[in-house]
């Protein structure tokens, strides 16, 4: 048996990009309407008419959301676990009664089997009431155990892990490390072989739920070995084992109940048979997990829109400023317009999305990940525009609001809340380079050994003569489309015209594929180097696709007689509201400051501004940077409780 390693690998650059592209599905099985989109292809057809969940799945959805909102109003309240920092024991017991562990675990293991669209919908609820509790629930289930074990575990592991998950056991899903983010290849968490088993070693940061957890997904590296192919590896582990030391409950800015603490492991047992999937598959694991793990939290950003745009209402009717209420001066409705008109966006992606992944005949990999990103950046806003339209109100805690008498609306609070949501399960820089990935598969799948310095001549030759068949039949279709004929799509054609919005999506879609194209053919192997462009391609795509979803569910509304009218004109403010964006978006394609601010940034680390930080004093304490992480026993007491 060999030690654990004692320091993190060092990898280079291209081995870190080897690492992650490794991990990410190399096939596209099934057609992807954002990644149809990408390549200037408006395939309306994938998405309208819009699918729809099968009468079992509504019935069995609304009879649990009925019995969750009568918990919500009753059982959580939020201003307590704000005000305490905890989830009191007792909403957790609930929840288990209630069944709420098991909404996306099938029946048969104890589960309520819910549909995607109706556990989004629950999470939506029981964020509304307390967004902490609403992160408990969606990271025991969207990638803690029950994801992972129900699409790449063994029956046997099935019946051993999902009746748990389902009533009884809180799981947590554990891959950061404190020096390891976004670049796992650098992950130092080891699984040493061991007979039947493997021994465990290393810290895991920010393991949420990992404070009161029963079961745990961990990843971690197995050394290649006779008989081991090795690589980072997806484990589940009793969180009771030998071995295993919470060693920090960690405090946040906001969503300040969550159970999120250091979880250290030293020489723990593992059995082979807790194994998910075969050695190496982990991160792979990881990332399938989060194709439609991502969707709670576009769920917890739906919620809060409908909270801004509730709580935009009755105080802007209220409140009146130089004679008339606040609601009727342009700078104020205009927010509220932005939230009105941006939540019902968001929900359209949400739903949209989610029915895409329930009926399992689309790749929603870059729709998950696009509504992930799209959903924390406008979720942010709205919060934004809310403190703002709440003035000194918005900035007061709710506390000291009903102190003096008034009513508490915790807008400040959802600000804090919500801030999280641009940085965890992939921050928008890396949700940017993610998408942009797999944007760009069609292009890098015919060309990219032509780009590529380290390929060969010969791999360089075959790859000209694919991309010269290929770009000789795509690039032509770029020129003309759907959304030059003035009669295209009049199903949308209403009192309210959305068809001239999805003519606009179809035309910028090409002309976003041109801008794409252009990029490459100017840059080549720099492209991966150019972050903004990168992201800002990516961000009009972004925008295209909430235009499309809200499109297509206004129509959806329409064609059941659910405030069809009032949908349309939301979907047509939106469309108007995102065009704004989208040309800004194109503009700062080819102008902006990218290349200068590389220059001042090599300024700034190199000293060269030093000067400008005169005069102030540096509030922050002693410490490192980053703690020290070498494996070895836990010198701490265990933070780690059991909620029964």
């Amino acid at each position: 048996m060999s030690a654990p390693p004692s320091s993190k690998p060092t990898v280079s650059e291209r081995e870190a990009r080897e690492v992650a592209e490794a991990a990410r599905d190399q096939e596209w099985r099934k057609p992807s309407f954002a990644k149809e989109l990408f390549l200037g292809r408006f395939r309306l057809d994938l998405v309208h008419p819009h699918p729809t969940p099968a009468a079992e799945d509504v019935g069995r959805g609304e009879e649990f959301l009925a019995r969750l909102r009568a918990f919500c109003e009753t059982r959580i309240d939020g201003a307590l676990i704000e005000r305490e920092a905890r989830i009191p024991d007792e909403v957790v017991a609930g929840l288990k009664e209630l069944g709420a562990l098991g909404m996306k675990i099938a029946p048969e293991y104890g589960g309520l089997g819910l549909t995607q669209v109706y556990y989004n919908k629950a999470l939506a609820l029981v964020g509304s009431a307390s967004p902490a509790v609403g992160v408990l629930l969606s990271a025991h289930q969207s990638i803690g155990v029950p994801q992972p074990v129900k699409l790449f575990g063994t029956d046997e592991q099935k019946r051993a892990f999902l009746p748990r998950c389902a009533r009884t056991d809180i799981s947590a899903f554990l891959l950061t490390e404190p020096d390891v983010g976004s670049d796992p290849a650098r992950l130092a968490a080891s699984a040493v072989p061991d007979g039947d088993d493997y021994l465990l070693d290393g810290v895991k940061l920010w393991t949420t739920n990992g404070v009161v957890a029963d079961l745990l997904v961990v990843m971690a590296r197995v050394p290649r070995s006779a008989g081991h192919r090795g690589g980072i590896t997806a484990f589940v582990v009793e969180a009771d084992s030998p071995g295993i030391t919470v060693e920090n409950r960690n405090a946040f800015m906001g969503l300040r109940g969550i159970e999120n603490g250091v979880t250290r492991f030293h020489r723990v047992r593992v059995p082979a048979a807790h194994r998910i999937g075969p050695e190496g598959a982990g991160l792979k694991i990881a990332l399938t997990t989060l194709n439609t793990g991502r969707l709670s939290l576009p769920a917890s950003c739906v919620a809060a829109g409908k909270w801004c745009l509730k709580i935009a209402r009755e105080w802007s009717a209220a409140r009146e400023q130089w004679g008339k209420p606040l609601a009727h001066h342009e700078a104020v409705g205009a927010k509220i317009s932005f939230i009105a008109a941006t939540t019902f966006a968001l929900e359209a992606v949400l739903d949209l999305s989610s029915q895409m992944a329930d009926e399992d005949r689309n790749d929603i990999r870059i729709e998950g990940a696009l509504a992930k990103l799209y959903a924390s950046e406008m979720g942010w806003r709205m919060a934004d525009d809310l403190v703002q339209l709440r003035g000194g109100r918005g900035f007061e805690t709710a506390a000291s609001l009903a102190a003096r008498g008034e009513r508490a609306v915790p807008a400040e609070q959802l600000l804090r809340d919500l801030r999280i949501n641009r940085i965890f399960e992939g921050s928008t820089e890396i949700m940017h380079l993610l998408i942009a990935r797999e944007a760009v598969d069609a292009h890098l799948a015919v060309a990219g050994n032509l780009i590529d310095p380290e390929a060969t001549l010969q791999d360089k030759a075959k790859a000209g003569a694919s991309a010269g068949v290929f770009y000789a039949r795509w690039l032509p279709k770029l020129v003309a489309g759907q959304g030059q004929l003035p009669g295209a799509y009049p199903e949308f054609r209403r009192e309210v015209d959305l068809s001239k919005q999805l003519r606009y999506v179809e035309r910028t879609a090409r002309r976003l594929a041109r801008a794409t194209f252009y990029g490459m053919s100017r840059w080549q192997g720099r492209m991966e180097t150019k972050q903004g462009f990168l992201g800002r391609i990516v961000d009009i795509g972004a925008e295209l696709f909430a235009m499309s979803a809200a499109c297509v569910r206004a129509e959806l509304l329409r064609s059941r007689g659910d405030h069809g009218r009032e949908a349309y004109q939301l979907a047509d403010a939106f469309c108007r509201q995102a065009r704004i964006r989208i040309e800004e978006l194109f503009g700062r394609l080819w102008t902006n400051t990218d290349d200068l601010d590389r220059t001042v940034v090599k300024g700034v680390l190199a000293g060269t501004y030093s000067w400008l930080e005169d005069g102030i004093v540096d509030p922050s304490g002693e410490g490192p940077w980053i703690a020290a992480t070498d494996p070895g026993p836990s010198e701490k007491e265990n933070a780690h409780r059991t909620i029964r």
